[in-house]
């Protein structure tokens, strides 16, 4: 066949090659090697790279009675058999290696690895599965898997009062709020070095122009740690925080809820009586912690109204309402910021706001606490303490000493 044939032949598919599709690509091939007669297969074949194989199912094609539908591009039947319709166990090995139900001997390697597309495609083949990474990959997705992080949910062992309790600490928070009375959500957030140390989340910046961070987060002594404690008014949606420097202890805890009332509480409620305080189980302000009672007594000593406390259950501390709504935001207003000083902790937190109109105050606290202070069971009797009749540990009532 003349060279300029096969020339003419190249140079007519490549200006019309990118309309077509497979089947129509199969059929102009098959129609011009069928003009040219003897050889023509070989010189299409040659001239535009197309398998010999493909030009002669044209021919037959073309020569088929009767004809493929116009809406198909293969015959039923047609193409490569799908991996899973070759090996009927394919999926069923996918799954036994990923579901951790299900994934067999706990002595077996891959049980401790990492299970990437091209980890599982390994372990397939090494037992006589044909199939590649990227088909792992499309399985997996067929077969509903995706890739997903851990999530927070399970709690340890209920309490059998739980859902008693919360539903006291309703009922307690809305009589309050109907009185008028503040109702206060406390807790201490995470406390946080300072420095130039990379903080979690994303922010917008410029193409490959990240914020550069210290390699390792060893704490800086000179700079020191925030600790910051939490208050939130719940019928206001205002947040107080005050940052402690040195120990989370009990009298941290009340000095900052002492310190809330002086900068927002007494503005807010010049007329209260009674304060209604929900807090975690455990901590410096936890149900057991006698310094915090005793610390108590003497706020309400102070500030001339009852104090009540409800605790929630063990366990459940992620249900304070000061969590999803002072410290998340908290968090996601500092996402990917250094903490590099206590002035930028202070302004982030002071800044944080919401669409629901949440307000925030932010102190720094420089005074130091001692830790593992001893109470005496004598100095805790001393304390004007009133224990509900339900679950009196988690729920009581301090009276000022002068008008008790």
């Amino acid at each position: 066949m003349e060279n300029s044939i096969i020339t003419t032949i190249g140079q007519k598919y490549k200006s019309i090659q990118p309309i077509f599709d497979e089947r129509s690509r199969r059929l102009w091939a098959a129609t011009e090697a069928s003009s040219l007669g003897r050889g023509g297969i070989s010189a299409v074949s040659l001239a535009t790279g197309l398998c010999r194989r493909s030009i002669r199912l044209g021919l037959q094609e073309l020569r088929s009675t009767p004809p493929l539908s116009p809406n198909r591009i293969r015959r039923p039947g047609g193409g490569r058999k799908k991996c899973t319709d070759q090996d009927k166990t394919l999926l069923k090995a996918i799954d036994a290696l990923v579901e951790p139900l299900t994934r067999g001997d706990p002595s077996r390697p891959l049980r401790w690895t990492c299970k990437s597309e091209r980890t599982l495609a390994a372990e397939l083949q090494s037992q006589g599965h044909q199939v590649g990474r990227e088909t792992v990959g499309h399985l997996l997705k067929q077969m509903d898997y995706s890739l997903q992080s851990n999530r927070k949910t399970r709690e340890g062992k209920n309490h059998p009062d739980r859902n008693s309790q919360f539903e006291y600490i309703h009922k307690q928070c809305k009589k309050f709020i109907r009185q008028k009375q503040p109702v206060l959500s406390v807790d201490t957030k995470k406390k946080e070095y300072l420095g130039n140390f990379s903080n979690k989340g994303r922010s917008y910046r410029k193409k490959k122009n990240p914020v550069t961070t210290n390699t390792h987060d060893f704490p800086d002594p000179k700079l020191g740690k925030a600790i910051p404690y939490g208050v939130y008014d719940v019928a206001n949606n205002w947040g107080f925080v005050n940052v402690g420097i040195d120990h989370d202890t009990a009298q941290f805890a009340v000095h900052s809820l002492r310190t809330y009332w002086r900068e927002m509480g007494r503005v807010r409620f010049p007329k209260a009586t009674r304060l209604l305080i929900t807090a975690d189980c455990g901590g410096s302000n936890g149900y057991r912690t006698k310094l915090w009672k005793v610390e108590l007594q003497k706020l309400a000593d102070e500030l001339g109204i009852e104090v009540t406390v409800c605790h929630f259950p063990p366990g459940t501390s992620k249900w304070n309402k000061i969590e999803h709504k002072l410290f998340s935001f908290i968090s996601k207003n500092w996402q990917a910021e250094p903490l590099k000083n206590m002035a930028t902790v202070v302004n982030l937190i002071s800044n944080t706001k919401t669409t629901t109109g949440l307000k925030v105050c932010c102190v720094v606290d420089e005074k130091k606490y001692e830790q593992k202070i001893n109470v005496t069971n004598k100095e805790l009797e001393n304390c004007h303490i009133k224990l509900h009749k339900f679950h009196p540990e988690w729920n009581y009532t301090i009276k000022p000493k002068r008008i008790s």
